[in-house]
């Protein structure tokens, strides 16, 4: 199944929690953090302005971004599990 959000809505797939610290402690699932960063999945066209035109997203598909860890909707797509959010709510883009 394919969602497409509108507006300025994104769909991210959180990357997976990490299972241990840096210090190499293996923490059990109740330990885990949410993550806070995750892949674009899909994403809508864009605002609409006060003009009725559309502003550019600013993401575009596969990009990894970091995100509040609170932020955004939780749903699950055929098994899978998705953030949904404002663009605005992004906090930036991972750049490797």
């Amino acid at each position: 199944m394919k969602l497409k959000p509108l507006d300025d809505r994104v769909v991210i797939k959180p990357l997976e929690a990490q299972d241990k610290t840096a210090g190499g402690i293996f923490l059990p699932d109740t330990a885990k953090e949410k993550p806070q960063i995750g892949k674009v999945v899909w994403m809508g066209p864009g605002k609409v302005l006060d003009d009725g035109k559309r502003a550019a997203m600013s993401v575009k598909k596969n990009d990894e971004v970091v995100y509040g860890k609170y932020m955004g909707n939780d749903v699950e797509i055929d098994g899978q599990k998705y953030v949904i959010l404002r663009e605005s709510d992004l906090l930036g883009i991972v750049e490797k």
